[in-house]
Parts: structure tokens; sequence; C-alpha cells
């Protein structure tokens, strides 16, 4: 985190307190703000998907590689290498599939 972001962490969580002691945010919220900005960690961390799961996680969706690859906005082509382990998903991608793993394709629809 560079300086400048560890700048406006401070000052969103100075402003999540007041919020807070003025009975503007509820704990819930404040939690999920400090979690979120405390440390610049992550809320979580994505679990790499093998070639083998990527597949077995669009087959369990019932979709080919087209209909997949449309709802995840990717190309059919990507999908495909994904799911030969040719190349493996990062950024947004990585995101999308954990999602759908974690809730089910519902999630994106």
């Amino acid at each position: 985190m560079t300086k400048r972001n560890k700048g406006l962490a401070a000052a969103i969580l100075e402003t999540a307190d007041d919020f807070r002691d003025a009975g503007l945010l509820d704990s819930a919220a404040h939690a999920k703000i400090t979690m979120r900005h405390a440390d610049g960690a992550p809320a979580f961390e994505l679990r790499a998907l093998s070639g083998a799961e990527i597949r077995a996680l669009r087959e369990s969706t019932r979709m080919s590689q087209a209909v997949f690859a449309r709802h995840l906005n990717l190309t059919p082509g990507y999908v495909s290498q994904l799911e030969r382990g040719a190349k493996r998903p990062t950024g947004a991608a990585l995101a999308l599939l954990d999602i759908v793993r974690r809730k089910g394709i519902e999630a994106i629809l």
C-alpha cells in the first residue's frame, strides 16, 4: 500500500468511527469497513482453480463452453484454454469463477 493510500485508509477508518459513534453506521457495517481497510489485505483469498476444476464447474452448470464464456464475459477459446490447463485464470475471471464455485451460477445470472 502506498503512502497516499495509507492516508486515505486512515481517513476512511476515522470517518467510519465517527459515523458509528453518531449512530449513522451499525456495528456490522463498521466491522466490514475496518476489515477491508485496516491492513490493506483482501477480505478473502481467491483459490487457484485447475483446468479439471474449471471444467467440472462448467459441467455442473450444464452449459457449453460458449454459453459459460458468455455469462463470464470471456471468449470460448479462453474457457477452452483454462479447461486444458494452457492458461490459469487471473483477475476478474478468477473472481467470477470463484463466485460460481462458492455460490453457484445463479449468483452471476
